[in-house]
């Protein structure tokens, strides 16, 4: 039995209030990114003054690979935003599924979870949000089930890839997880989670879907930059066959993103990297930095440890029930608060005991699927349920309509029971993929 230490108390405390104040956002009104640097501060200061933490092992706590990536991505979603193929291809779907709500919603969920395998949930429904409000109110039909099915579609796709959700690429690089392996095992239970999300919102939206559309979509969408918009798809394929083989070649995933991207630039002389590079969301990647600073601090102080220590006998004595468990903890902890913070405490707990020789592959996995159908539980659950409950809230003032505005209780009746869905459809396949997800070692 380890001992609390003063370290581990004054982390923790440090932990708590970070954390509480990250939760409390819409609360208070003060951005996340203000508490985690605030929290990154005084863990440093801290632990210098207790002697087990300093600035330069914070830097070195810093998953610069997941930093670069997501500002890599961010780049790379600007341009091609300019070049208006997106609008295009929402609109092309609209004409497709003017016929029957249903299919609309299964055309343009479609897409948003294409998407979302390579771009992270977030710039998916920012790119996606104001055009199916543009389509629905074409049509004449409530844009809610839209909406609510791209917030849900979005994070359940990108829980499919290293690449298409946050915490995928914190596990990723925390565990030695390559683009090939990652998607190799979560792309099935994906896929189940993905048809179980769309028959209970055809369910759960019965009533609205059943509505008869007004008006058959025709409006045509021309790009903006046609040219430009096939040479980011080139260079998206590029990006894509080289996380292929990333772990071949010895890249990390923002070397391959850098790479695209730098092929893209030198390719398209028009693209002014002043203007592009001023869509960086640096709130975000500053909140990622500080929290990796944090968490960084009290895995110094050996908290941790303990963590790991207590959930170490379950792992061996019934791994398949950990697992299990360990998915639900998380799916429900990411639907009361948010996926990321908790994605960034579990890593060093999972990380310490595989260092131990502990195999816990399958814990990465129920991780994994955990945070991404967690998400889908709340309103607040992921960082795109609250841009997409945004945009459907100022469209409800906008029109006077309160029936746009997607509201607490109204994701608590239609999108728990989504992610209910989800997470017996991931119990189910963990019960019985129990040695398909077991992996004898992700570093090797």
């Amino acid at each position: 039995m380890i001992a609390l230490t003063t370290p581990m108390l004054v982390s923790a405390i440090i932990l708590a209030l970070t954390f509480a104040g990250i939760f409390t956002e819409s609360y208070h009104g003060i951005e996340r990114a203000k508490f985690a640097m605030a929290g990154a501060g005084a863990i440093i200061i801290a632990g210098q003054f207790l002697g087990f933490y300093s600035p330069e092992l914070a830097l070195q706590a810093i998953d610069w690979n997941v930093v670069f990536l997501l500002a890599i991505m961010m780049i790379m979603v600007s341009i091609m935003v300019s070049t208006g193929g997106f609008e295009r291809l929402a609109l092309h779907l609209a004409r497709m599924g003017s016929n029957s709500q249903f299919k609309l919603m299964l055309l343009l969920g479609t897409a948003v979870t294409l998407f979302s395998l390579l771009l992270d949930n977030v710039t998916t429904v920012i790119i996606f949000g104001p055009l199916i409000i543009l389509i629905a109110r074409t049509m004449g039909v409530s844009p809610v089930p839209y909406l609510l099915a791209a917030a849900l579609l979005s994070d359940t796709g990108g829980a499919a890839t290293l690449v298409g959700d946050p915490p995928n690429l914190m596990i990723g690089s925390a565990a030695g997880i390559d683009f090939n392996t990652f998607f190799l095992h979560m792309s099935l239970p994906v896929l189940l989670a993905w048809f179980g999300i769309i028959v209970a919102l055809k369910y759960l939206f019965k009533a609205e879907l059943s509505e008869t559309i007004q008006t058959c979509f025709a409006q045509a969408a021309e790009y903006k930059n046609k040219q430009l918009w096939y040479k980011s798809l080139f260079a998206m394929a590029i990006m894509v066959a080289l996380f292929i083989v990333h772990h071949r070649i010895g890249w990390q995933p923002w070397l391959v993103a850098g790479a695209a991207l730098t092929l893209l630039i030198f390719s398209c002389r028009q693209v002014e990297l002043e203007d592009v590079t001023s869509h960086i969301e640096t709130p975000l990647l500053i909140f990622f930095i500080s929290l990796f600073i944090v968490v960084g601090g009290v895995e110094h102080s050996g908290l941790l440890e303990i963590i790991g220590e207590e959930f170490k006998p379950l792992i061996l004595q019934n791994p398949l029930l950990a697992a299990l468990t360990l998915l639900w903890v998380a799916a429900i902890l990411s639907a009361l608060i948010d996926n990321i913070p908790f994605t960034a405490a579990m890593i060093p707990v999972l990380a310490g005991l595989q260092a131990q020789g502990i195999n816990v592959s399958v814990l990465w996995w129920a991780l994994a699927l955990g945070v991404g159908m967690g998400g889908n539980g709340s309103h607040i659950g992921s960082t795109a349920n609250v841009y997409i409950v945004t945009i459907s809230e100022r469209l409800a003032r906008e029109t006077g309509n309160p029936d746009f505005a997607i509201t607490p209780g109204l994701w608590l009746r239609k999108g728990l029971p989504a992610m209910l869905v989800t997470l017996v459809l991931c119990s189910i396949f963990i019960w019985f993929g129990y040695d398909f997800l077991y992996v004898a070692d992700f570093k090797a």
